[in-house]
């Protein structure tokens, strides 16, 4: 897939999530995340695209820590204080060994990819056989990626069935399934408060039109087998004529000689 999308400057980003429904947004994503991982991981754990937002949840649980920044989006210096965690790389050439991340969010990733199956490789890479992936794209058919006000309206939105096959032709299997946001994409006040509740009320009522969804995967270490089809056996075999005759020739040829 060609470059069809610009990845959005790293201070929009910053400044979205600084923002009152910014903080709202990460409040409802980081609660779906962690309801997820509710164990967090003991290992090591990698954020791409922009997930510094959801990261800082778990520092004080993870081995290892790290957010990946594609080039043209740009870097953030993560965190502000101690040991910095975050770098700029090539999403398609991700800084890591194989196998050497137990758990990869990606945030504001998959929806700016130049190219898709490239970075979804490099993601099967690096994750280790017993991690797990989790990813939240904009839905579209959601409120959300049909404005550009947040940043989930920029980029390609997705839908279910879209998100599941790139994930198996990447050679992961989604495990878990689930949507957020589904309050209105709008800086009210009413609007704000009552996120909690847009939450709770769109899950029941309105299903399928979340402003993101959210799948959790896991690694294939066996490419899938396709449907053996059966051989058809012959009852005698053919001789072929010209081939039969030639041989006859050839025999008549020796025995002249």
């Amino acid at each position: 897939m060609v470059d069809a999308y610009m990845h959005i400057d790293v201070a929009v980003l910053r400044d979205f999530y600084a923002s009152p429904l910014g903080q709202v947004v990460r409040r409802l994503i980081a609660g779906r995340i962690r309801a997820r991982w509710r164990n967090g991981t003991s290992g090591t754990m990698i954020g791409l695209g922009y997930p510094i937002p959801y990261l800082g949840a778990f520092r004080g649980e993870a081995r290892r820590i790290g957010a990946l920044m594609p080039g043209p989006q740009g870097a953030l210096v993560w965190p502000r204080e101690g040991l910095k965690q975050s770098v700029l790389i090539d999403e398609e050439m991700l800084p890591l060994p194989d196998n050497s991340v137990d758990r990869l969010l990606v945030v504001h990733g998959l929806e700016m990819a130049g190219r898709v199956r490239p970075v979804l490789r490099e993601m099967w890479r690096v994750l280790a056989p017993e991690g797990r992936l989790l990813m939240i794209v904009p839905n579209r058919r959601g409120m959300w990626a049909r404005t550009d006000r947040t940043p989930f309206g920029f980029g390609r939105p997705y839908s279910r069935g879209q998100v599941e096959t790139m994930l198996k032709d990447a050679l992961f299997t989604p495990i878990e399934w689930g949507e957020a946001l589904y309050v209105p994409p709008f800086s009210r006040d009413t609007l704000l408060r009552t996120a909690v509740a847009w939450e709770r009320m769109g899950a029941r009522i309105t299903p399928g039109f979340a402003g993101v969804i959210i799948v959790e995967a896991s690694k294939q270490l066996v490419a899938p087998i396709g449907k053996v089809r059966k051989a058809r056996i012959l009852a005698d075999l053919v001789p072929v004529p010209g081939q039969l005759a030639g041989a006859k020739r050839s025999d008549k040829s020796q025995t002249d000689t």
